[in-house]
């Protein structure tokens, strides 16, 4: 599939404080000749970020570079990656990440039909980027699928013996034209969750969201990342989102149940930082209050208070 027959694809790199990754990132996303435009957000950092991204853009002028005061979040500077740029085709990409060379040609070429298509993800942790790479979906479904609203929500939801699909978590390719007819953006409330809520939108409003072999996506997992390290806050925000998505009009019985299976998971985890903020604020008793406001989610939170305990004592023991 040639360049014009895809009028192209913006690749949209929300960046904050990132002056260490950002070059990488701009460098891979440029050297796809598939990247019509590459718009780096910078959003609101402290560091060198946009002299960076100048810099690996050696004065391209595919690289379009927006500064801004203050951040915004990831998805609030997603939104305006969006209205800057005009390719027929999206792609988000991490400024922690970069692609593999042909990554995007070898997306397009499985695009016919499809108004997402995503390849599982290779991930690496910082600092050993020379290990073989791990895929997220890996052998756990047989790829390439098609994912339905149900299946896409139930692959996010953590069980017993099973785990997360994570497609929440996946880069896609996105037809530009199909956000516009259903007037869909990047909820700008959401500093966590915010592509598994414009993905599961757009799955409700009917989309097709094709899922391949890895094709050159590398994620780098560190630390210090904001699906890691997000506040209680970003957890409740993103309740309110899952609250509205399991109420959207015209889900089916089983598109809705999935999504108050979502929305249940979700609250736990809202109540067991709730819980660790009153521990933190007022002590034991103030901690043994919250959960039993909470007894629904009780036997959630003593498990991930007991899990992380026993963490830190096997820390500590290790360390001994």
């Amino acid at each position: 599939m040639s360049l014009s027959e895809t009028g192209g694809v913006a690749v949209l790199i929300a960046a904050k404080n990132a002056q260490a990754s950002i070059g990488r990132a701009v460098r891979s996303a440029l050297g796809e000749p598939e990247a019509r435009q590459v718009v780096v957000i910078d959003d609101g950092s402290t560091d060198e970020t946009a002299k960076a991204a100048l810099d690996a853009a050696q004065g391209s002028d595919r690289l379009i570079l927006r500064r801004l005061p203050v951040s915004g979040g990831p998805a609030a500077a997603r939104n305006l990656a969006l209205d800057l740029s005009d390719a027929a085709w999206i792609c988000p990409l991490d400024s922690d990440d970069y692609f593999q060379p042909g990554r995007l040609g070898r997306l397009l070429g499985q695009s016919e039909g499809c108004d997402f298509v995503a390849d599982d993800l290779l991930t690496l942790c910082e600092g050993a980027e020379a290990e073989p790479p791990q895929r997220v979906i890996g052998d756990r479904e047989p790829l390439p699928l098609v994912l339905s609203f149900t299946a896409f929500v139930e692959g996010n939801i953590s069980r017993p013996g099973r785990a997360r699909r994570e497609y929440g978590f996946l880069k896609p390719l996105i037809r530009r034209a199909f956000l516009t007819a259903h007037g869909l953006r990047y909820a700008e409330r959401l500093r966590l969750g915010e592509d598994f809520i414009l993905y599961a939108r757009a799955l409700a409003e009917g989309a097709v969201f094709k899922v391949t072999p890895p094709c050159g996506y590398v994620a780098i997992e560190r630390a210090g990342s904001l699906s890691v390290s997000h506040a209680t806050s970003d957890l409740q925000a993103l309740r309110d989102a899952s609250v509205e998505l399991a109420a959207r009009p015209g889900l089916s019985e089983r598109e809705r149940l999935a999504a108050r299976r979502h929305l249940r998971l979700v609250q736990a985890k809202v109540d067991l930082r709730e819980v660790i903020d009153a521990r933190r604020a007022g002590g034991v008793m103030r901690g043994l209050m919250a959960i039993a406001a909470r007894s629904e989610n009780a036997p959630y939170i003593l498990a991930r208070v007991a899990e992380d305990k026993w963490k830190a004592l096997h820390a500590r023991h290790v360390a001994a």
